[in-house]
């Protein structure tokens, strides 16, 4: 059986990762810098309040039952004026204001994991407060944390392929979040930090022209490639309780 045992910090790849983890009762950091992990932290670094929920259930008939506004496709929402997915169309006019955000892979992996002792949302902009809230937390609970990456889906899959698409700008913002972590790192965990530590000097460029910036860029969303890029810009840091995101404190 494939497992990262006795380390404390481990790496996981997506909804199969984030799974196992939720089944260790680990600590679990989800990671999607192109967008959703990016996103909800800068919701929250304005105020906003984010409930994850998965793209193939009714989100709209839940965003009613929550008393939030379900947010609409990139190019929708462009259209109306309302925040989306993509993280820079979130300003502080949004403060207090509840919605539910849903994607393929972060949301998809935050509700998957939802139930674990605490789940936070890491992503470059937060990396090294995500690492020093989970390392709190881990002090008083003593669970192993597991970051998971979440990656993205082809769309084109033939039968019996698997949908995941591992993506770099996920293993660099793991990396970026596991180097900061205390404890035993699994051989997994010190070959994404290494991967991180080799290449933060260029780290902007990277995620520029990585297959996923570059998808982003020609839909025109260059900005959101700029923004989710930039690496320690927030102290904010959610965490999952009641079903939404809020703002971790040391008080927690």
């Amino acid at each position: 059986m494939f497992d990262q045992s006795p380390f404390e910090c481990r790496v996981e790849w997506g909804r199969r990762g984030a799974r196992e983890a939720a089944e260790r009762g680990d600590i679990v950091i989800v990671v999607d810098v192109l967008s959703f992990s990016s996103t909800v932290v800068s919701a929250l670094n304005v105020g906003a309040v984010i409930y994850p929920y998965p793209p193939d259930l009714d989100g709209k008939s839940y965003a009613e039952s929550v008393g939030a506004e379900y947010i609409l496709g990139r190019a929708e929402a462009a259209r109306a004026g309302k925040p989306t997915l993509s993280p820079v169309t979130f300003n502080n006019d949004h403060r207090n204001n509840s919605y539910v955000l849903s994607s393929l892979n972060g949301a998809y992996c935050t509700w998957i994991a939802s139930k674990v002792p605490a789940l936070l949302i890491g992503s470059l902009l937060n990396a090294s407060a995500v690492a020093s809230a989970a390392n709190k937390i881990k002090q008083v609970s003593g669970a192993a944390i597991t970051v998971v990456p979440s990656g993205e889906m082809w769309n084109d899959v033939r039968e019996n392929e698997d949908r995941l698409r591992p993506s770099i700008e996920d293993y660099l913002g793991a990396g970026a979040i596991l180097s900061k972590l205390e404890g035993e790192k699994s051989p997994e965990a010190q070959v994404c930090i290494a991967a991180f530590n080799g290449t933060k000097e260029k780290l902007s460029q990277l995620i520029w022209d990585c297959g996923s910036g570059r998808e982003l860029r020609e839909r025109g969303y260059e900005n959101d490639v700029l923004h989710c890029a930039r690496l320690d810009i927030t102290e904010a840091v959610p965490i999952l309780a009641d079903a939404h995101f809020k703002a971790w404190t040391i008080d927690k």
